[in-house]
């Protein structure tokens, strides 16, 4: 028996790949790539090879962390830094 609260024809399915964030190697794609770019300047740019490894590495750690504790981090600092008071501080 179908469920009363239902109306025919207003159910769909939704794909677990549309609810998901897009992740690159854990970290968020946008912040990944950021920090892919500025370490690889500081490391091939200015020859500063260790630097550049330890940024990346602490980096990509960092938005590994945040983004298994709220895979939105990016737009919660986004709107934060645009709204100061949006998280009431």
């Amino acid at each position: 028996m179908a469920d009363p609260q239902l109306i025919a024809g207003f159910e769909a399915p939704v794909h677990r790949a549309l609810t998901e964030p897009i992740l690159l190697a854990g970290a968020p794609r946008a912040v990944a790539i950021l920090n892919g770019t500025l370490a690889a300047a500081l490391g091939l740019g200015l020859r500063l090879w260790l630097p550049g490894l330890l940024l990346w590495l602490v980096g990509h750690a960092a938005a590994v962390w945040a983004a298994k504790r709220d895979a939105q981090f990016v737009d919660v600092v986004r709107a934060h830094l645009r709204i100061p008071s949006f998280l009431g501080v």
